[in-house]
């Protein structure tokens, strides 16, 4: 079974997410900022993280830079999911990165197109 780590700093939206990824026959685990999922991921390699950009504590861009500068082997797809659509932002995030980007709100179909895209389904 494909893993899944949520990362948001919104319950709904983790809430949401995690019914859909379930449906799909994802095992998902769930953090509300960036060092939370720092912390995750240095126990567990879930295969795709949803990461959200912007969290208190540690924001979704530092979560990204630190998890593929500094974990071991990082092999998760990052797909960043957020409100930010500017093509600067899109950029950044691929630039730091990030496999795909999703625009809040989404949709099963739109989540499962894109996990399609990393090769996660």
């Amino acid at each position: 079974m494909k893993s899944c780590l949520i990362v948001d700093d919104s319950k709904v939206i983790r809430k949401v997410a995690r019914h859909i990824l379930e449906t799909m026959e994802f095992n998902v685990s769930e953090a509300a900022d960036g060092q939370e999922a720092l912390d995750h991921v240095t126990h567990e390699k879930p295969d795709v993280i949803l990461l959200d950009w912007n969290m208190p504590v540690m924001t979704g861009m530092e979560f990204l830079r630190t998890y593929r500068a500094k974990i071991e082997n990082p092999t998760a797809k990052v797909i960043f999911c957020t409100t930010e659509n500017g093509i600067a932002h899109i950029q950044a995030a691929i630039d730091a990165g990030a496999d795909e980007y999703v625009m809040k709100p989404f949709d099963r179909e739109t989540l499962h197109s894109k996990l399609q895209i990393v090769g996660c389904i």
